[in-house]
């Protein structure tokens, strides 16, 4: 007997998952508490409204952005098609008429007769059925509880506290060192990269941070956003003139090797794991607009041309600690009949929202046959996706944009041929990407 199949949430990625379920000719309930329950972001009772932006990143071919967006055109995104029938002029990217957006997806998913849509609160996830939870950042409390029952609370999590993440190439090492506090790691390497400040430049970098323009919020924030572990760094320099000397850019046991001096304030670089070549400014979330992080943090010295992969933020965004739970198919892995999808899986976006939710939708169908869903593969936008999610470090768990330091790298030989030319670099990495997206759809016909 086929079981139902549930999906929570009417946002980007609960649509995308229950269309992608109906053409593969499975029925499915799409829950969606508006209108019988309100958000503090939602204006209407319209699926997949869009409350902040209304863009959906670069179309500029072979960036990492117009990969994702590539990748879920060849697999018959429903969303994408209503985006582009609903564009209008933005430049290099896609912008919509978030109005008209809403309304080819709400009028899309009521009109397929396998989607079952049903104004409601889901606040339990029964065992007898299929779940793909998509309920987003503002996850309704009840529902919130039954997600922290059944991942263990301290795994879910109600504030971001992202840092920014720079690409390791615009890094200028000539001035940044390696090292570790007081010479201590873990496994005997320095796990740092340090930007040293003398007095001056920590000065100057005050002065301006306290004059950037902070970003108005979307969402009404509450006061549990600015609890002491993750002020933001403007908040920190508010408190008096040396806080950040004595907090994020502590230079105690960092001792410049080229001066031998300890310097009067460091930043501190952290490679990620799990992103290629690439560096996070350890403890630095900010409220700053992104043209103001670019401009105020470019003062730090090595900074002075960085490229950033991702600025900072803290916001309102409930989601798992999606590495410690879940697979690669986006499953919990204690109760493999539950799918994660959309902000609350730890990503971060509007089209990284609605790839994990093609994703749930693709494994679920899977999982309903009672075939293993099979991930789709790494070199993918979508796989590489997934990987992260799944496999990042669960300790230091931020969710995440789609980057080209989250695919593959190319192989040596590659790289050093084409070191001096992202442009191609990049190039190859999209024409690899395709190539095995054209094969993982060609071996599931």
């Amino acid at each position: 007997m086929t079981r139902d199949i549930q999906i929570i949430g009417g946002g980007l990625a609960g649509t995308e998952a229950a269309w992608q379920l109906a053409r593969r000719g499975l029925a499915c309930t799409l829950h969606e508490m508006r209108p019988v329950r309100a958000t503090p972001a939602h204006q209407t009772d319209r699926l997949a409204e869009l409350v902040c932006s209304n863009s959906l990143k670069s179309e500029s071919e072979s960036t990492a952005p117009w990969l994702l967006k590539e990748e879920l055109r060849r697999l018959d995104s429903l969303l994408l098609q209503c985006a582009q029938k609903a564009r209008v002029p933005g430049g290099h990217a896609l912008t919509v008429d978030r109005d008209i957006f809403a309304e080819a997806v709400t009028a899309a998913i009521s009109a397929e007769p396998l989607i079952n849509l049903v104004r409601d609160e889901v606040t339990t996830l029964a065992p007898d059925a299929i779940w793909i939870v998509a309920s987003g950042p503002l996850t309704s409390g009840p529902l919130a509880e039954e997600i922290a029952r059944l991942t263990g609370s301290g795994r879910l999590y109600f504030y971001d506290s992202i840092s920014p993440i720079v690409d390791a190439e615009s890094v200028d090492t000539s001035i940044a060192y390696w090292a570790s506090r007081y010479g201590k790691s873990t496994d005997g390497t320095d796990d740092y990269l340090n930007c040293p400040l003398d007095r001056e430049q920590y000065e100057r970098f005050v002065d301006e941070l306290l004059k950037a323009d902070s970003v108005s919020a979307h969402i009404a924030e509450d006061n549990t956003c600015y609890f002491e572990a993750c002020l933001p760094i403007e908040e920190i320099a508010r408190r008096g003139r040396d806080t950040l000397r004595f907090g994020p850019m502590k230079p105690m046991g960092l001792d410049n090797p080229r001066t031998g001096r300890r310097p009067w304030a460091v930043v501190q670089l952290r490679q990620e794991n799990l992103r290629a070549e690439s560096f996070n400014l350890v403890g630095f979330q900010n409220h700053m607009k992104f043209a103001e992080q670019k401009r105020v943090l470019r003062l730090i010295p090595g900074l002075e041309n960085a490229e950033f992969l991702r600025y900072g933020q803290i916001h309102r965004n409930t989601y798992i600690n999606a590495p410690a739970l879940l697979t690669p198919t986006l499953q919990l892995r204690e109760r493999p009949e539950v799918f994660f999808a959309g902000q609350i899986s730890g990503v971060e976006g509007y089209v990284e929202s609605i790839a994990t939710g093609l994703i749930a939708g693709l494994h679920a169908a899977e999982f309903a046959a009672g075939a293993t869903p099979r991930a789709l593969p790494r070199a993918t936008a979508l796989g590489s996706l997934c990987h992260y999610v799944s496999g990042a470090e669960s300790k230091n768990y931020q969710p995440a944009n789609i980057t080209f330091d989250l695919l593959p790298q190319l192989d040596e030989a590659e790289r050093q041929r084409l070191r001096k030319d992202k442009k191609a670099r990049h190039e190859l990495v999209c024409r690899q990407a395709l190539d095995a997206l054209e094969e993982y759809r060609h071996a599931r016909v």
